[in-house]
């Protein structure tokens, strides 16, 4: 009983210890916020249905700019087109740091054009983008490719018949398609098996990654990392890319011509530091921007859209919000449009 009393007044002690210290003592020093509870930090103050909402209430009560500590973790959160725009372009030599996000770190290990810092992703990004540069980003060969796609996508919508269908794995396709083409030299057709394993892949992780499990291990890393979850499904996952990747860049290194270089993967391998410094961002926005332009009159040009909901009832809320944030499923017909439609338009 003495024992019990003594591991009882013991655990207390510390938690009574973990209360008052528990607080680090930079929190005078950042943005005000929801005031946190040793260990947890604001957990507690989080609303169930994901950490965006939290988010936008914590920004009700305290701005644009606001402190929330994720588990021991503080984090500044910026909200609101003014502070974002001060933060990422006037400052953006500041901010162009990326922070670690624990449930992808064990595998890119800080490497990678998206997860990297530093000298290390200021020579990969310059190559990056001197590569996409000289295989026509924004030039007639990259309008080309995605004209080809389009194309491709049209039959595929043909094949509907104007019925009901979930556009989205065929739009996967398409971007995806473009990526291949620039990166492997060549583009899938959109049954061949190697081609689906690698979208399913890497839509599963991208959900698995802005799941709010995922949100919870980013908080507690240290502990769940020890114990089964999605973040060992991610990895497995993702190892099962880089494998398919490797593989690619072993048999482009068997063909390569330094004098011809087919791709992103041959020009990787002939040259990787004979090119100039950018900021952190999307380095595929010209191409995304060809893409939408393209695709979205490819479409308009081939076809009528209905939707069986009402524009004004259709439900726009994302299925995650985590490191992305995932669309919710949806249903329209493309109904093809006749020769004299086409003409009239």
């Amino acid at each position: 009983m003495e024992l019990s009393i003594l591991l009882f007044l013991a655990v207390l002690t510390g938690l009574l210890l973990l209360l008052f210290r528990g607080h680090p003592k930079a929190h005078g020093h950042l943005p005000p916020g929801p005031r946190p509870l040793p260990f947890l930090g604001n957990l507690l103050h989080m609303d169930r249905k994901g950490l965006l909402k939290s988010f936008l209430k914590f920004r009700e009560k305290y701005g644009d700019v606001f402190t929330v500590y994720l588990g021991p973790r503080p984090v500044v959160i910026l909200c609101g087109p003014e502070a974002i725009r001060e933060a990422l372009v006037d400052q953006a030599e500041d901010f162009s740091g990326r922070g670690p996000i624990a449930v992808v770190d064990s595998v890119f290990q800080g490497y990678g054009v998206i997860f990297a810092n530093g000298e290390r992703w200021k020579a990969l990004r310059r190559f990056s983008l001197a590569t996409l540069r000289d295989f026509g980003m924004g030039k007639r060969s990259v309008e080309e490719r995605i004209q080809e796609e389009a194309q491709c996508m049209v039959e595929e919508l043909r094949k509907s018949q104007g019925g009901l269908v979930d556009p989205i794995f065929l739009f996967h396709s398409v971007t995806a398609n473009i990526i291949c083409s620039i990166v492997f030299g060549k583009r899938f057709d959109y049954k061949d098996p190697q081609f689906l394993r690698m979208l399913d892949l890497f839509s599963k992780s991208f959900k698995l990654i802005s799941s709010f499990s995922s949100q919870v291990f980013e908080l507690f890393s240290n502990i769940l990392k020890h114990f089964p979850g999605t973040h060992r499904e991610i990895y497995k996952n993702l190892q099962e890319i880089n494998t398919f990747i490797g593989h690619s860049v072993e048999k482009h290194r068997e063909t390569l011509d330094p004098s011809s270089p087919r791709d992103l993967i041959d020009t990787f391998l002939i040259r990787m530091d004979k090119v100039r410094l950018g900021k952190r961002i999307c380095l595929g926005e010209g191409i995304a921007r060809a893409e939408l332009f393209l695709f979205f009159t490819t479409i308009l040009q081939n076809f009528s859209i209905t939707s069986p909901v009402a524009p004004e009832d259709i439900d726009y809320t994302p299925q995650e919000v985590g490191v992305g944030t995932i669309p919710p499923v949806y249903k329209i017909c493309f109904q093809p449009r006749t020769m004299d439609s086409r003409l009239r338009n």
